[in-house]
């Protein structure tokens, strides 16, 4: 279904040239499952998208052969790539939430595709839009048909973006980190669903960074790194024998490890009683308790809705809890006037999931971190204490890569050296690398000077290698909490079971 040989995507920017993809050559034979896994900018994704025409705006896409469908592609005009599109190839993003129109319902996004490729009347495509949505498990497809994205969760989302990518009956999906960033339960079911998918005879082509997601589906592996195919084959064969260092090093990251504890907690520095949340009659968090010592790192998981990020903003005081109180370092933090919280706020300190949206896009690194710094004081030690150095003093945030980004948020938030910080999904968009770089920032920081962390995760392999202590929201309560050792291996909630089971593992085919 797939030929390429050589093939070499370059971006021609106004200021440099990008070469994304190196050389590389693969095949994609019928109903098997193929999977290119790889770090940001390692070129998996420009390489699946350019069998689509999707390379992206300034690409030049070259190869030796570039056979799609039995077609040479080399040598397709606009017109051609759009009737490839849908007909042949379904693409699946990552974000569904940006992917779908957000202008439209669900059933008219769905639509749209059947009436593009002449698709029987609106009654018959309406129908197939019902029938789309139910082969794919969103339940009340009639309702859900007229719904629009927001409305939806975004496990609903992923599962309508693929019924619009199936509708046009394509002979391969690519999906492009389908799962990235979704609850572990929510993964669990998309990884499902393209099982079936793959079960029923279809092709898949699977763009990932993770091998624990890939290794339940793929048949072949391609490792992709800095443009080039470092390493390929069966997915048994590589997943037991690797050859190239990176991709052991990939395969470590999906097995996970436990970071040894060199200290003992101190002395309380936060502490929540009986935190119940109302917003427009709903109850977002019910009665939750937690408190956290200087030096240890809490974890709080549970699916996204669960209330954990409002527990987070109830504990920084972004909001005001209904009923129940907050301590910070010994003093009321919530209920009091916010002159009265302003001389406690510089050791509260909050890392933000996204940090291309925290920062002000027209501030430098520089003035980021120096915001935060004492007058006179230095920016440089400590971007060097975050593993950056004096070269990105003058970028600004959208010139760095994700991994750099969110260094520069923790070094903000260290700067006015804080008793805690709260780390709200601080890695879950993040390559495994570039995530464990990080976690391994965040445990140095609170050896070496005792910063406590709250970390909020849907990630559970995260929250065992970093965590001490854990805690598990469901439908705003705290269900089960203890030492991480202890609820991951002896889970007593029936709800924490079934997070622990949704799990992806590195699971090597027969």
């Amino acid at each position: 279904m797939i030929n390429v040989e050589d093939l070499r995507v370059t971006f021609h920017l106004p200021r440099r040239t990008v070469e994304a993809v190196r050389g590389v050559s693969f095949t994609v034979e019928p109903g098997e499952c193929v999977a290119i896994v790889g770090e940001s900018g390692s070129g998996k994704s420009v390489t699946a998208r350019s069998l689509v025409g999707l390379a992206g705006p300034g690409a030049r896409v070259d190869a030796t052969r570039l056979e799609v469908d039995g077609q040479d592609a080399r040598r397709f005009a606009p017109r051609d790539w759009r009737r490839l599109r849908g007909g042949f190839a379904g693409l699946v993003l990552q974000d569904a939430l940006v992917s779908l129109d957000p202008l439209r319902t669900v059933g008219a996004e769905i639509g749209e595709v059947l009436r593009v490729h002449g698709q029987g009347s609106r009654l018959f495509r309406t129908k197939q839009v019902h029938r789309l949505l139910t082969e794919v498990h969103v339940p009340e497809p009639e309702r859900r048909a007229t719904q629009y994205p927001h409305q939806l969760s975004g496990g609903l989302r992923q599962r309508a973006l693929i019924a619009s990518a199936l509708a046009g009956g394509p002979k391969l999906l690519i999906a492009d980190e389908p799962t990235t960033a979704l609850d572990a339960t929510v993964q669990a079911q998309i990884l499902t669903l393209l099982a079936e998918r793959r079960a029923a005879g279809e092709t898949l082509l699977l763009i990932s960074h993770d091998l624990a997601v890939v290794s339940r589906l793929a048949d072949r592996i391609l490792v992709m790194k800095d443009g080039r195919l470092v390493e390929s084959g069966p997915s048994r064969v590589l997943l037991t024998g690797a050859d190239h260092p990176y991709t052991r090093e990939l395969i470590a990251a999906a097995t996970g490890r436990r970071r040894e504890r060199a200290a003992e907690p101190g002395p309380v520095v936060a502490e929540a009683s009986a935190l119940r949340k109302v917003y427009g009659g709903r109850t977002v968090v019910r009665d939750v308790g937690l408190s956290i010592r200087r030096g240890e790192i809490v974890g709080l998981v549970g699916e996204s809705g669960s209330g954990k990020t409002t527990v987070a903003q109830l504990l920084f005081g972004l909001v005001e809890p209904t009923s129940g109180s907050v301590t910070f370092e010994g003093a009321r933090f919530s209920g009091v006037p916010e002159r009265a919280r302003r001389a406690l706020r510089r050791k509260l300190q909050f890392i933000a999931q996204d940090p291309l949206s925290a920062f002000d896009p027209r501030w430098t690194v520089r003035r980021i971190v120096a915001e935060a710094l004492p007058r006179g004081a230095t920016v440089t030690p400590l971007l060097e204490r975050v593993g950056l150095g004096e070269d990105v003093l003058d970028r600004y945030p959208r010139q760095l890569s994700g991994g750099q980004r969110q260094r520069v948020a923790i070094a903000r938030a260290l700067a006015p050296r804080p008793s805690l910080i709260i780390c709200d999904e601080p890695v879950s968009a993040l390559d495994v690398s570039v995530q464990a770089q990080v976690l391994d920032l965040l445990a140095e920081i609170r050896e070496r000077d005792g910063t406590a962390l709250l970390f909020i995760s849907h990630d559970l392999g995260v929250i065992r290698d970093l965590a001490d202590r854990v805690l598990v929201m469901h439908d705003g309560r705290v269900v089960e909490e203890g030492d991480v050792a202890a609820v991951f291996d002896r889970p007593g909630h029936e709800y924490t079971r079934k997070l622990l089971d949704a799990v992806p593992k590195l699971e090597v085919p027969a």
